[in-house]
């Protein structure tokens, strides 16, 4: 059996709403570990996976790196509240993890007080057993080659010296739903996935624009909803169909507000669905100032067409900063396949880039927006997707 210690950071700080946030990264914990042999305990703060099959060590520690709300994994061996049985779990543990020579320090922390020895004293009584034990050792404070860490509980003590990271943030689903507008592009999954860390329950809105974007760019973007569903285990995702809208735009509206305009149908449309859904706020990918439709005037008149709020994580991220967030999510090469989505289709040579509201609500009567924007919703395609373990 492989015991794991979960560290939960953030949902620790809860106060009175602990247990809500404690229960909702349980329950996430015991979804994604659900087809493997675990029991999963929570003893003092602090969660504990017990893992009976050791051929599903590094399975279990991948999925709970991917769990919101957890902010390290580390494994650990735990033995009676026995000073000897600490101090030679201490030596295995050593000798089993690094090749000797090596420098080590202890760090002791002793949440039973009734433990006769105080922290510090733990600390020496534990570092000279593993001197004499290990000749080779040798005590270094400042920079050792391994921090061995001991905590001291009420029933037992644990052991351990490696942190896997977590994915730190707050559980999905306790800070409401939210419906993200999700492309084909790399923004878009990044500021899901940032609202997901949050402790959202997010679904998907994407607009297709058949026959102008292919059959392979709506799969692209199934397959970005999927890869998500690593942090996030089930995701509603709607597609809808945009061509007749685009069209309307591009033959009665001048083609520098073509993008504008697009955009705030896309979000009316978002406005209904989410409403319709349950979703208390949009999810969108903007970054101040990318390109026309990103400057604050663009997006204050985008924005204009509905009071949901209007999360938008990317505002103050460079692209590159855009890109690692993708690279680390697994989202970007899925993003960077070569098929275009909707927002690329009639692209003006030169769209407007300072918008005025009163302008383009002037330009936008010429639209029959409500029957435009009732048939684009009884388009909606929607799709369940799910983890795949």
């Amino acid at each position: 059996m492989k015991l794991l210690l979960i560290r939960i950071g953030e949902v620790a700080l809860k106060g009175n709403n602990r247990r809500t946030f404690e229960n909702a990264l349980s329950r996430n914990m015991h979804r994604a570990l659900h087809n493997l042999s675990v029991d999963i305990k929570k003893i003092y703060g602090r969660f504990f996976v017990y893992l009976y099959d050791e051929e599903h060590f590094y399975t279990a520690i991948e999925r709970l790196q991917k769990i919101f709300g957890i902010v390290s994994i580390s494994p650990v061996e735990n033995v009676p509240l026995d000073p000897a049985k600490i101090q030679e779990k201490a030596v295995e543990v050593l000798l089993q993890s690094i090749s000797t020579p090596f420098s080590f320090k202890v760090e002791a922390r002793r949440a039973n007080k009734n433990f006769p020895l105080t922290s510090p004293e733990i600390n020496q009584e534990i570092g000279g057993y593993i001197l004499n034990q290990i000749p080779a050792s040798k005590v270094d404070v400042h920079n050792p080659d391994l921090i061995l860490y001991i905590e001291i509980r009420e029933e037992e003590a644990y052991i351990f010296h490696h942190f896997y990271p977590g994915a730190k943030g707050l559980p999905v689903g306790v800070s409401g739903k939210a419906l993200m507008l999700l492309s084909g592009g790399i923004d878009s999954p990044v500021a899901g996935w940032m609202g997901m860390k949050r402790g959202l329950e997010v679904e998907a809105l994407h607009f297709h624009s058949f026959p102008f974007t292919s059959e392979r760019s709506r799969e692209k973007v199934i397959d970005i909803a999927q890869s998500l569903t690593d942090y996030h285990p089930k995701i509603t995702l709607h597609i809808a169909g945009f061509t007749e809208i685009q069209k309307a735009i591009h033959t009665t509206c001048p083609q520098s507000m073509g993008v504008t305009i697009m955009r705030r149908m896309m979000f009316r449309i978002a406005d209904k669905l989410a409403k319709k859904r349950e979703c208390r706020a949009l999810i969108s990918g903007e970054s101040l100032g990318q390109v026309a439709s990103q400057t604050l005037e663009s997006i204050s008149v985008i924005s204009a067409v509905t009071e949901l709020p209007i999360f938008r994580p990317l505002i103050g991220l460079d692209k590159q900063e855009i890109i690692n967030n993708a690279i680390q999510i697994g989202t970007y090469n899925i993003s960077i396949r070569p098929y275009e989505d909707c927002c690329t289709v009639f692209l003006p040579r030169h769209p407007a880039i300072r918008p005025d509201l009163e302008h383009t609500e002037k330009i936008e009567n010429n639209l029959d927006i409500s029957t435009l924007i009732e048939n684009c919703l009884n388009s909606i395609e929607t799709i369940t997707l799910q983890t795949s373990y």
